[in-house]
């Protein structure tokens, strides 16, 4: 997690600054309306890496029927629209639709008692293509020439399409349809001619218990709650 937060940090600041090394020795400036605009568009593209913050049963501690059970992620990818409306020259709200597309979660499992043919590590993969609805409020930097800095923070609204799945996996440890949650990250402007690119860093925390218990399966009924966690590269293309 702290590993693949320290890449992407250093991943975003080096497009920055070598996008900002470039336009910085350019003396004209790009798009100088563009941030008095009342409202402008764009697109998503970007990668994410999403897991599950677990927290054990009591019948997980009671039992040793089940050792070990962990819960893993997997990253996707994501493609969204984009909505920008200015509230004043510093501050912008933001609406950012998107699809997040082969964003799996997984178990891993450890049994001390398997049944016959039953193996002792087990891993079970959960897919979970998901749209999701986040509103920002941003706060802008003061432009120097053809850079700025932002910070933002927000909720969102998920709909896990991949809840009604077929896959076996899924029929054991089953997730609830829906996820509210918080977010929050750091990106820039970087002003183009015809375009305003932003890279952006964002970590995502679900609030809601997306776990639908079942007393009956030993491999649901080992967790208590399962909570979504994200961190999520992106490029914003604004007009």
């Amino acid at each position: 997690m702290h590993h693949l937060l320290r890449k992407q940090i250093i991943l975003q600041a080096f497009i920055c600054l070598v996008a900002a090394n470039s336009l910085f020795a350019q003396k004209e400036l790009n798009r100088l309306e563009h941030d008095d605009l009342p409202y402008f568009f764009g697109l998503t593209l970007g990668y994410n890496n999403s897991y599950l913050h677990a927290s054990k049963s009591s019948k997980f501690l009671q039992s040793d029927s089940i050792l070990v059970a962990l819960p893993g992620g997997s990253g996707g990818i994501t493609i969204g629209l984009l909505a920008t409306g200015r509230l004043s020259d510093h501050f912008q709200i933001r609406a950012n639709p998107q699809f997040i597309i082969g964003s799996a979660r997984y178990f891993t499992y450890t049994l001390k008692y398997p049944l016959p043919g039953e193996p002792i590590y087990q891993k079970k993969t959960l897919p979970a293509n998901i749209a999701s609805l986040p509103i920002h409020v941003k706060f802008n930097s003061d432009r120097i020439d053809n850079f700025r800095v932002y910070v933002f923070g927000g909720i969102k609204y998920d709909i896990y399409f991949s809840s009604n799945t077929t896959v076996e996996s899924a029929k054991e440890v089953k997730f609830k349809s829906s996820d509210f949650g918080i977010e929050g990250g750091i990106g820039c402007n970087i002003y183009f001619p015809s375009f305003v690119l932003s890279p952006e860093l964002k970590i995502s925390n679900g609030l809601s218990n997306i776990l639908i218990p079942d007393a009956a399966n030993k491999y649901s009924s080992v967790f208590d709650k399962l909570q979504t966690r994200m961190i999520a590269f992106s490029l914003h293309f604004e007009d």
